[in-house]
């Protein structure tokens, strides 16, 4: 399969190191926006860029008729529009906040959680820790606010709330920016009887890598709008 790597960042360069361990070839990679010439003889395309560069990324591969995964994150407002522009192209679209195995594996494990302890929603207050790199620009990650929206859907909050106490009906989530942390992600239950913590810990961004390079190979020569649930089968 021919990969073009939008966003040759160290992400980028850790997609290219998978995709060639899984005899797959890159046709294209740069930090700019590509082009019709430049995803000439691509299959999918992954993009790892920037918030304020990853909508024109995936609009241009979409309208190229370039199947895209999609891991960069803060840039989700107009994510309504893209679904639109997926849908109109007859496109093929996979986005997900985490592209890591056990990271999606863990998505599941607080859904299934928070959806049990709804009926006790008062009676317990919840937090989302999450740790990464200095490099990383948006906060909290596209991580922390996937998991917090799974707890809201789930009627166990009402919203979640950045680095302030007040707590009561609002997922508390606290983030931290330190040296060399790929990504740790903890999430606390807490009542006054007891404590429920799960926590996900990546030691590497290769995991990341993998998961996206999996996820370009489950989605070439498909249609639609999809997610890690879909290529992992969770949730159905």
């Amino acid at each position: 399969m021919n990969i073009a790597i939008i966003g040759y960042g160290k992400m980028g360069k850790s997609v290219e190191k998978i995709a060639k361990i899984r005899n797959h070839q890159i046709s294209f990679f740069s930090n700019e926006s590509p082009n019709c010439i430049s995803l000439k003889n691509t299959d999918v395309a992954i993009e790892f860029t920037q918030p304020d560069s990853a909508f024109k990324n995936i609009k241009i591969c979409l309208e190229n008729n370039i199947p895209i995964v999609c891991g960069t994150t803060g840039w989700l407002e107009k994510f309504p529009f893209i679904k639109d522009l997926c849908k109109k192209n007859n496109g093929t679209f996979l986005y997900s906040s985490n592209f890591s195995i056990g990271m999606n594996i863990f998505f599941e494990i607080n859904h299934q959680l928070s959806k049990f302890l709804s009926t006790y929603a008062t009676d317990y207050e919840v937090k989302i820790e999450e740790i990464h790199h200095k490099e990383k620009i948006d906060k909290p990650s596209g991580t922390a606010i996937s998991l917090a929206k799974d707890i809201i859907n789930n009627k166990m909050k009402k919203a979640w709330i950045l680095d302030k106490k007040d707590t009561k009906d609002q997922v508390l989530i606290i983030s931290k920016r330190l040296e060399k942390i790929p990504g740790t992600h903890i999430v606390t239950y807490q009542s006054k009887i007891e404590d429920i913590e799960i926590k996900h810990k990546a030691h590497s961004r290769e995991g990341f890598a993998l998961g996206a390079i999996i996820a370009a190979e489950w989605i070439r020569n498909k249609k639609g709008f999809f997610s890690m649930k879909d290529v992992l089968g969770l949730g159905i």
